[in-house]
């Protein structure tokens, strides 16, 4: 598979080289370490700061929303691979405001060992630390087993939620509250078309046929629950939406946002086809949309295929996944 690079083992370093001269008026990293990205955003003393972290190939996720309301740092690992416990906590420290640090990540069992690592550092500095993982990938596992499934592009609305609590100056505590119960009230699933390739592996990290697709396809390969022919997209579209909608379940009345995420090859064009059939089918159910996100949000290298993931709004959910944001990769206006 051709790619644009180097040197493959300089993948992630290049890429991140490129991002800092990009957006040097915006972030920067911490302790010399370019894996260890933070906002350049002040941060105001006595307020909860915000850090994620997870492999690179996924861009925005995870570094692209550290910004104005949103995260205040990220650790950066491999392709598809967790950064360092250290790392984690380097970035800790940084954006340490002396209100606690909410972590938030997704549900891998790397990033939860060096999350669980890093937070034990933290605290012997006397860091308070809190753990919120996202795990709404429906196809991941069933519902009566929701810890085990896993985070995916669910992690966006998360990250909303928790920069504008935190903004507006809630504890430690009340954030990751918040943010827990948008994650309860979110799910997603995906399609995947084709494989991607890891730039220092050079093969494609599974295979599938021209003529085929499968259904619950993780982010870095992992199989999902149907493996069959391509369908047309409304039947595609009208599969994914109706695993979701019975999970959680979502029902008449129900007001959501909605967000048609790209794996990474799949152009905004085929994603607004997918985005006119969810909405008659929510339409149908008698769901309301409230707000929709169409575009590259979780991706997996370049991967073909979409996610589609639905978020239950209360009112105050819906008052912050409405606020304003900006990081250079994600800017929502009110």
């Amino acid at each position: 598979m051709k790619k644009i690079l180097n040197d493959p083992k300089e993948f992630v370093n290049e890429t991140l080289e490129g991002i800092y001269a990009a957006h040097a008026d915006y972030l920067e990293y911490a302790a010399g370490d370019p894996r260890c990205l933070i906002s350049r955003q002040r941060r105001s003393q006595g307020k909860v700061a915000l850090c994620t972290a997870g492999g690179s190939g996924h861009l925005p996720v995870f570094l692209g929303y550290v910004g104005e309301g949103l995260l205040d740092g990220c650790a950066v690992g491999n392709v598809f691979a967790s950064p360092s416990a250290s790392q984690i906590y380097e970035v800790t420290k940084a954006i340490n405001a002396d209100a606690g640090v909410l972590y938030i990540y997704g549900n891998y069992s790397g990033d939860r060992m060096n999350f669980e690592l890093a937070s034990e550092m933290a605290e012997m500095d006397g860091i308070k630390t809190l753990h919120i993982i996202a795990a709404d990938d429906v196809a991941s596992a069933a519902r009566e087993d929701r810890d085990r499934r896993r985070g995916v592009a669910g992690l966006f609305f998360a990250y909303k939620a928790a920069g504008a609590a935190a903004d507006e100056g809630k504890s430690l505590e009340e954030v990751a509250e918040i943010t827990r119960r948008t994650l309860d009230n979110t799910r997603t699933m995906g399609v995947a078309l084709t494989p991607c390739a890891i730039p220092e592996v050079g093969r494609p990290t599974f295979r599938i046929a021209d003529d085929e697709m499968e259904i619950g396809m993780g982010i870095h390969g992992e199989p999902g629950i149907q493996r069959g022919k391509m369908m047309a997209a409304d039947e595609i579209t009208d599969l994914i939406t109706a695993k979701i909608i019975e999970d959680l379940p979502y029902k008449s009345g129900d007001s959501v946002a909605v967000l048609i995420n790209s794996l990474g090859a799949t152009p905004k064009e085929e994603l607004y086809i997918v985005y006119r059939r969810a909405a008659a089918v929510l339409q149908k159910a008698g769901i309301k949309i409230d707000r929709r996100y169409i575009g590259e949000f979780a991706t997996s290298m370049e991967m073909a295929g979409f996610s589609v993931t639905l978020l239950k709004l209360d009112p105050q959910i819906k008052k912050y996944i409405d606020t304003p944001v900006f990081t250079p990769f994600f800017e929502q206006s009110k």
